[in-house]
C-alpha cells in the first residue's frame, strides 16, 4: 500500500537520509545547499563498505520512496561503481565507495552549506 507522498522538501530528505540510515549507509550527512545550488535543496551523502552495500543502499532508497509515493528523476552511475547518484529533483542522494568519497569531498566542496540531523529512524516497511 502506498502512502502520500510527503510534502515538504524537509519532510523527504528526512525519508531519504532515513532510507540509507536503515541500509546501514556510513557516516551519513544532509547538507541545506538550496541557497548554493540552483537545482536542489539537499545533499545528502554516504558511503558503503562495499560495491554490493553502496547498490543495496541505493535500493533500499528507491523502495522506501517508491512506498512513499516518489520516484527517482533519475539514476546516474553502475550499480557496482564507485559513486550513484540518485535524484529525487530536490533531493540528491550521493552514495559513494570509501575511496571516491574522499576523493570527491563534497563536504569540503559545500563547507558552508549548513548540516541537517537526521531526525529520527525510518519505521520499518509494511510486511517486511
Amino acid at each position: 500500500m502506498k502512502n502520500s507522498s510527503p510534502a515538504t522538501s524537509e519532510e523527504r530528505v528526512q525519508l531519504v537520509a532515513g532510507a540509507a540510515e536503515e541500509a546501514r549507509a556510513l557516516e551519513l550527512v544532509i547538507l541545506q545547499v538550496g541557497k548554493l545550488l540552483p537545482f536542489c535543496e539537499y545533499f545528502v551523502i554516504c558511503h558503503g563498505r562495499s560495491p554490493l552495500h553502496c547498490e543495496a543502499i541505493c535500493d533500499q532508497v528507491e523502495e522506501r520512496l517508491a512506498q512513499a509515493g516518489m520516484r527517482a528523476h533519475h539514476r546516474e552511475g553502475e550499480p557496482r561503481g564507485e559513486w550513484t547518484l540518485l535524484d529525487y529533483a530536490d533531493i540528491v542522494l550521493h552514495v559513494f565507495s570509501e575511496s571516491a568519497r574522499n576523493f570527491y569531498g563534497l563536504e569540503r566542496l559545500w563547507a558552508e552549506a549548513p548540516r541537517v540531523e537526521l531526525r529520527s529512524p525510518v519505521p520499518p516497511a509494511e510486511g517486511g
